[in-house]
């Protein structure tokens, strides 16, 4: 935990200054870096921040029955103290609502509000001015988080929008901040092979060539004897409420331990692909480059007019360079392209450069024989006269002169037009085109085409399907495509052998591939794709007299039986240690399900007022998507069953929620008239669960040909509220949040009463910076105001007169303005009482600061007048 200081800090003109800054979503998205960041810290002093947008107050909670903002002090606390244990100091909330899960980056995108939530990252940036910018991974791969997704877009944003004077210039203008150009731009991961070892750096091979990876052994012995990889581990012990207080000891065998990756998205100043050291990220930035390289802080990089270049196309590459600290004399650059390729410009940058940027033009060539969809690196050298030389790199991809993909997801076109408009589109060359289709059945399938060349085209598109599928037509033309123009062709695409395995157990991890071939007048070319297969089923009405039960009576379900036995995420099971079944039926006013579950062992029983968060032990997930076209599952019914609760006095009852849909919160209140009934045997071996859900607590009026469904089952052996296992019906990595993924069924004779869908309900309260002491206690230290909002100034509150008396601490508050002061009383460690007081300008109160009797050395305050806030710090005499 954060320890700060007995007595206010001096009045100070700027922040702390920063080498390294993670932007994350939640507490805990930078656990898997605290060995990078301790080594960093202890070998060269580096001085890392992290930036969580949420405090996580959307978990759940292992330890305890806080939720909401509580729970987001809580995960507050623990985030302080782990990251403490890597020797980061420096972490700013930005009072965000951690929702619920998600894939969907869009949403979390709208809910956190794009320009307010970026204008707070931006402002830390210029305050903190950290020379390195680290993040998550900004792609829809499958099961990557939306906030994690969303996180890493505002990441990248900033990169580029922190030194542009043009973006929120009232940062400039009103709160005195300078424009701040970090150097390099980073995420976690990197997409590749690699062999662990203490040569996992040098070992690695990227999946895309062009990809820059680097890589820190978590092996590196530390001061206290320890692997930093141990250390990474305690420190993630420190999320307990997470369930992670258990986590499996990190290894010791040397060649058992690996690296912490990291790919380079972005950066200003020179660097050596070829670097394997652990100090590679820093080098040219934080630290000086290796001997014969250029003065620290030198920017030096590459960009280009396009990332895509067909056959026969020139390119515009401009090299960028500055030096503020020191001119650099006679420098050039040499710019050099793959054999074959033609280069022709003057890289003279005349006889010196100082901190007006300077630019050299080329033109490169891409030869007309070129091979398509492939990336290749532009590389460029910087020369001096005597005061060192630099590299950087620039990729670029070779594309046909038509060019035809399979049509994305609606989140990944959206992804893709973020990538392209940012400048980032080397980003979107890892995701793999997918679509899902019903097992046995069709669906229109969309050719998107794009036309690279310089003249008008027409050609043919041909899908290459596996055995199982049929195309119609075979082929489909196109002409009249104009220069750089798109357009599209469709197919019927059908799953004509309904045997073949659905879900994570087709194909290959699920995806069966498929070509598409697009020919032009000028060349031909094949890209890559996938389909999946979503199970299926035909859900009947329900027998004559059906009842909610717990029991399946002869008659009562007479649909298909359900297999929900396969894994989707965790540790493999047994048909005895978790495995099940369930049915369907549709009577005229709600959705009857039966689901029968074998499990070897019970998990924690939680308590009723624990009834949430489904995932953390033995379960069900049923899910709905009344017309199966959801993007997110916002407009989706998702609800989560326990089928044993720990309430001995009324018969330990199964309970029941909604849980991350369209309206999350507690069974009666968001699912009115939903009834769950619950058997579970003796002794146990299982349970099963029956209910009714109506119709009218879904999102929309279902569509009879074409509802979505899943059934989860989650499957817990332990005691700490983690969950081992889980399986399901449609079961793919992370499907639980992806509605694509989800399966299908058909209602026949069922008609549904008109009616217009229901509009999202989202949790609106999230953790506050001036409600948690220890946000307080940092920012009387460094600087940044609580939230990062806008800094008051010193003056705007004073606190004095401060003492301890009978019953609390008193202390005289006055502002220069009208706002709100949080007083707490603080022993360095925790509060330990609290009092919120409302200011009149130049009218001070003398306030108590009521306590439980513990001795404090201070009082905190927050104070916050007009959307700008401070924090204040006095000692108790």
């Amino acid at each position: 935990a954060l320890t700060s200081p007995a007595v206010a800090a001096p009045e100070k003109s700027g922040a702390v200054d920063l080498d390294v800054l993670f932007v994350s979503a939640h507490p805990d998205d930078e656990a898997s870096s605290l060995a990078t960041l301790g080594q960093w810290k202890e070998k060269h002093g580096t001085r890392s921040g992290v930036i969580t947008i949420t405090r996580g107050e959307g978990g759940g909670n292992a330890i305890g029955l806080e939720e909401g903002p509580p729970l987001g002090i809580i995960r507050e606390r623990e985030e302080r103290t782990a990251i403490g244990m890597a020797g980061v100091e420096n972490l700013y909330n930005l009072d965000r609502v951690d929702f619920w899960y998600t894939a969907s980056a869009p949403l979390s995108e709208q809910i956190w509000g794009h320009d307010e939530t970026l204008a707070q990252i931006v402002r830390v940036i210029r305050q903190t001015r950290p020379e390195i910018i680290m993040t998550m991974n900004p792609s829809p791969t499958p099961g990557n988080h939306g906030n994690h997704q969303q996180a890493a877009r505002f990441a990248a944003e900033a990169y580029a929008a922190a030194g542009d004077p043009t973006a929120f210039p009232e940062q400039l203008s009103t709160e005195g901040l300078r424009p701040f150009r970090p150097a390099k731009l980073l995420k976690t991961g990197g997409t590749g092979t690699s062999s662990a070892g203490p040569a996992c750096a040098t070992s690695f091979t990227p999946t895309v060539g062009t990809d820059q990876v680097f890589g820190i052994w978590e092996g590196t012995l530390s001061a206290s004897g320890q692997t930093w990889g141990q250390i990474e581990t305690a420190a993630a012990r420190e999320y307990k409420s997470q369930g992670w207080g258990n986590r499996a000891e990190a290894p010791t065998d040397p060649a058992r331990i690996r690296c912490d990756f990291y790919t380079l998205i972005d950066s200003r100043v020179p660097y050596d692909a070829t670097d394997t050291s652990p100090e590679a990220i820093l080098r040219g930035s934080v630290l000086p480059a290796v001997a014969g390289g250029l003065p620290q802080g030198t920017e030096f990089h590459l960009t280009t007019d396009r990332f895509d270049a067909a056959p026969g196309d020139t390119l515009t590459v401009t090299a960028h360079v500055r030096s503020a600290d020191k001119r650099l004399s006679r420098p050039r650059v040499e710019l050099r392209a793959p054999e074959g390729w033609q280069v022709s410009g003057d890289g003279s940058l005349g006889t010196s450069v100082g901190d007006r940027e300077r630019t050299a033009t080329f033109t490169v060539t891409v030869p007309a024989d070129a091979t398509a969809n492939q990336q290749r690196l532009l590389s460029a050298t910087l020369t001096t006269d005597g005061q060192g030389t630099g590299r950087t790199d620039e990729a670029v991809r070779v594309v046909a002169g038509v060019r035809g993909t399979l049509e994305p997801l609606p989140e990944v076109g959206m992804f893709r037009d973020w990538a392209a408009g940012s400048g980032n589109s080397a980003l979107d060359t890892l995701i793999k085109p997918v679509l899902t289709l019903g097992s046995g059945q069709s669906r229109q399938v969309r050719v998107d085409l794009r036309n690279f060349s310089g003249s008008t085209q027409q050609g043919a598109v041909t899908l290459g399907l596996p055995a199982g599928f049929a195309a119609e037509p075979a082929t489909a033309t196109y002409s009249g495509l104009a220069a750089g123009a798109s357009g599209s062709v469709t197919f019927t695409v059908t799953n004509t052998d309904a045997s073949l395995p659905t879900a994570n157990a087709g194909g290959v991890n699920g995806d069966y591939p498929i070509t598409i071939t697009t020919t032009s007048t000028l060349d031909s070319t094949v890209e890559t794709g996938a389909l999946e297969i979503v199970p299926t089923t035909v859900v009947p009405h329900a027998g004559h007299d059906h009842a909610v039960d717990g029991v399946e009576h002869a008659g009562e379900y007479p649909g298909p039986t359900l297999d929900l036995s396969r894994i989707w995420e965790g540790e493999a099971t047994t048909p005895q240690d978790a495995s099940a079944t369930g049915k369907i039926a549709w009577t005229e006013d709600a959705l009857k399900v039966i689901v029968h579950v074998t499990d070897d062992t019970l998990g924690r029983k939680v308590v009723p007022q624990d009834c949430k968060r489904q995932r953390r032990t033995d379960s069900v997930e049923i899910i709905v998507d009344p017309k199966g076209n959801s993007t997110d599952t916002s407009t989706a019914f998702k609800a989560g069953i326990f089928p044993v609760t720990d309430d001995p006095a009324n018969g330990d009852p199964p309970c029941w929620q909604r849980d991350a849909d369209n309206r999350q919160g507690p069974g009666a209140q968001t699912a009115p008239g939903m009834t769950v009934v619950s058997k579970v045997s003796s002794p146990y071996t299982g349970y099963t669960i029956e209910t009714s859900i109506p119709f009218a607590v879904l999102p929309d009026a279902v569509d009879p040909a074409r509802m979505g469904l899943n059934i989860l089952i989650y499957d817990s052996d332990t005691q700490d509220l983690s969950s081992q296992s889980r399986l399901g019906w449609s079961t793919f990595t992370g499907v639980r949040a992806d509605p694509y993924r989800y399966g299908l069924a058909t209602l026949p004779g069922y008609t549904p009463a008109a009616r217009q869908p229901s509009t999202p309900v989202f949790p609106d309260t999230a953790a506050r910076s001036v409600h948690s002491p220890q946000t307080i206690a940092q920012s009387v230290v460094d600087g940044v105001a609580p939230a990062a909002v806008p800094r008051l100034p010193e003056r705007a509150l004073t606190l004095s007169k401060v003492q301890a008396v009978p019953g609390g601490v008193q202390v005289t508050v006055r502002a220069d303005r009208t706002g709100t002061a949080y007083l707490y009383a603080w022993d360095g460690d925790v509060d330990h009482g609290a009092l919120t007081v409302e200011l009149r300008a130049g009218q001070p109160q003398t306030v108590l600061v009521p306590t439980d009797g513990s001795d404090v050395s201070s009082v905190l305050a927050a104070f916050e007048s007009d959307g700008r806030a401070l924090a204040r710090q006095a000692a108790v005499n």
